[in-house]
């Protein structure tokens, strides 16, 4: 196997830690501002916007569109004129938070390192370029890569076919030499089957019942760290085919 694309959830991500960052401003609500319910309330409501969230690079900065989602769920919450310095201050520490808990686990580092020393490894997300820079940056992944490629940066994301394609360029190889590994079925799994590639592998950590109409994986994984057997798994279903 010549290449492998990684998608981004490979560290201790942004869907494991929302809750424990969102604590911090509930927090922060609470002791600072004495909101009381209400902080909650402002925090469940940012979580919609933020599921929502339609952002245009070349229109806004994401600071700006993020500090206004938290300005917004606190003038529904609580009334009033718009509180753009409790919104800032809720926004920055909710991402300062967020960037801290980016964490690429040891167990995963060992992996991605052994791997790496017989497939090339390339790391491919959606996304805004400075919040997804960001990120990267703050786990310290891209020593465990040949590659990064971050949607937000090109013409189109996954799972157009076209970003794959450039992916396998920068490896310097073809489609069908590629397995794409990610966590949704949507952007991952489809686009690997959009573009060709070998094989994908879906991460299903929470051991969900996919719907009928979801794009099928050729794998799937409760853990990244079952990787290297399948990435084995079909070395071998390759040989016996040839």
């Amino acid at each position: 196997m010549r290449g492998w694309r990684w998608q981004r959830r490979s560290w201790n991500g942004t869907r494991a830690v929302g809750g424990m960052v969102l604590n911090q401003v509930i927090k922060l609500l609470q002791s600072k501002y004495h909101y009381k319910e209400e902080a909650k309330t402002i925090c469940d409501k940012v979580q919609v916007k933020l599921s929502k969230e339609c952002f245009h690079p070349s229109s806004t900065c994401i600071n700006d569109l993020r500090t206004l989602h938290w300005e917004e769920a606190i003038q529904e919450t609580k009334g009033g004129a718009a509180n753009r310095i409790l919104a800032e201050e809720c926004y920055f520490l909710w991402k300062s938070t967020r960037l801290q808990h980016m964490i690429l686990a040891e167990d995963v580092k060992a992996m991605l390192t052994e791997l790496r020393k017989e497939v090339h490894l390339l790391l491919l997300t959606n996304g805004d370029c400075q919040t997804q820079r960001e990120k990267i940056e703050a786990c310290a992944c891209q020593s465990y890569f040949d590659a990064i490629v971050v949607g937000g940066e090109q013409k189109e994301e996954k799972p157009s076919p076209s970003i794959f394609y450039y992916c396998c360029s920068l490896l310097g190889v073809q489609p069908g030499d590629c397995v794409i590994v990610g966590d949704t079925l949507e952007t991952d799994i489809q686009g690997g089957l959009n573009a060709g590639l070998k094989a994908t592998v879906w991460i299903n950590k929470n051991g969900i019942m996919p719907l009928k109409s979801s794009p099928m994986p050729h794998y799937i994984i409760s853990s990244v760290l079952e990787l290297p057997a399948v990435l084995q798994s079909i070395d071998c279903t390759v040989n016996m085919s040839a």
